[in-house]
């Protein structure tokens, strides 16, 4: 009996602290009126009037040039799609697709162990080139990934 109780004061407890959390939000005025179109046009300044600066006799340091992104950046702006410097799970996964669409041979978004496997022994076997089951240091160096090539050196200008 007194569990029963408990409960129902719990519950009474939740359903009071959820209509305080709900009243709580702000709306938004029902009857504002719409802004007044004259005070959002912009009138075209006058050239006279706008200021001007003669810099020709400043001192002083330069401003900073600007730098080339961090190795770091250039890595987390490969996941971050949108610039919003925040990479979300769909994004982060968007970039495994290509890979995994080459393990998953019989297509079905499934991958198996068995898929998983083929893969890795067919790779073995392009890397061990005197087929005696083991790879050495340079048998095991041909599965490096190519360099990439460094974007100073690669001028388009």
């Amino acid at each position: 009996m007194s569990r029963v109780v408990l409960g129902a004061f719990c519950a009474l407890v939740l359903v009071g602290i959820g209509l305080f959390w709900l009243q709580g939000r702000a709306q938004v005025e029902q009857g504002a009126p719409p802004p007044d179109p004259e005070s959002q046009a912009q009138e075209e300044p006058d050239p006279e009037e706008l200021p001007f600066a003669d810099v020709s006799g400043l001192e002083g340091p330069a401003p900073p040039e600007s730098t080339e992104l961090s190795r770091e950046e250039q890595r987390f702006f490969r996941y971050d799609r949108n610039r919003d410097r925040k990479i979300t799970r769909v994004e982060m996964m968007s970039s495994r697709t290509d890979g995994f669409r080459r393990l998953d041979t019989d297509g079905n978004n499934l991958l198996t162990f068995e898929e998983w496997a083929i893969t890795t022994s067919d790779r073995f076997a392009e890397m061990d080139a005197n087929e005696d089951l083991e790879l050495t240091p340079a048998e095991f160096a041909t599965s490096a990934p190519a360099p990439r090539a460094s974007s100073s050196s690669s001028c388009s200008c």
